[in-house]
């Protein structure tokens, strides 16, 4: 992914409500089935990281997007985003890749 496509998907994230909330159990294969799952019908989802959960943010966001063959967008403080376009017709048409990039 580009660094404009990276920034064209922050841009739409920034009106987006957390979806899903990481607590002190972290990463269950239930949180990841539910992430996946979410999948089906966004293609973009915020995810926020709760005070009692002792693990990184940027690390969470690696796993759930390694575990849901999703894309890592950003990470800024206790929150993350992850991209997954849908196979068939995709909803978020990203800017072409340039050149340069």
């Amino acid at each position: 992914m580009t660094s404009k496509q990276r920034a064209y998907l922050k841009s739409l994230a920034n009106n987006l409500e957390p979806l899903f909330m990481v607590g002190k159990s972290s990463i269950t294969p239930e949180f990841n089935e539910a992430v996946s799952e979410a999948f089906n019908t966004h293609e973009l989802i915020k995810l926020s990281v709760l005070k009692n959960c002792p693990d990184d943010p940027k690390e969470l966001g690696i796993t759930i997007a390694e575990r849901t063959k999703s894309e890592l967008v950003m990470v800024i403080g206790k929150k993350f985003v992850l991209y997954k376009p849908f196979k068939d017709n995709p909803v978020i048409v990203l800017p072409k890749a340039g050149k340069n990039e």
